[in-house]
């Protein structure tokens, strides 16, 4: 999964994109599902990297800022996992996250929330599965995407987010 700063980036890029207003409900909403030591409830699926988007959409409207911010999440994380990355062990990748915080903060003017302040850690070095350009790449391709249309096509067995029906 996306650290919390990927995450808040694509959150916060996503709102400028789709031209919303400043939500502090949707941001909080793009953090939540991690935090828990139990991410397979709050991803609906084992873990984060088999999150079913389905599942939450049956039990969740996204009409609600906090509820599009959660949705961005699970899609963040299907995506971080089945297209941009191959399914880690999570030691290759949380140094990473460490090493390229500092840049995504600064490039994306990125706000952290007091109740995450902790969990951000900044480390010298260089990362070796996410990289900045990756980590860019990723910000801005997700934070492009229309949640509605997800939506419309997973509750409409559009192929394309088959994975996320068929793990349980």
């Amino acid at each position: 999964m996306p650290g919390f700063v990927v995450h808040l980036a694509i959150a916060q890029e996503y709102l400028k994109k789709h031209n919303k207003k400043h939500s502090q409900d949707f941001l909080n909403g793009s953090i939540e599902p991690d935090f828990t030591n139990d991410k397979a409830k709050t991803h609906y699926g084992k873990s984060p990297a088999y999150t079913n988007l389905e599942n939450f959409l049956n039990k969740n409207d996204i009409e609600e800022d906090f509820n599009q911010g959660y949705f961005l999440h699970l899609v963040s994380d299907y995506l971080f996992y089945n297209h941009y990355l191959d399914r880690l062990e999570k030691p290759q990748i949380y140094d990473d996250y460490d090493f390229t915080n500092k840049s995504i903060i600064e490039k994306y003017n990125v706000e952290i929330p007091d109740k995450i302040k902790d969990k951000i850690f900044f480390k010298e070095g260089t990362p070796k599965i996410l990289t900045l350009e990756l980590a860019y790449k990723i910000i801005d391709e997700i934070s492009d995407l229309d949640l509605e249309t997800i939506k419309d096509e997973v509750l409409n067995n559009d192929k394309k987010w088959k994975t996320y029906k068929n793990i349980v």
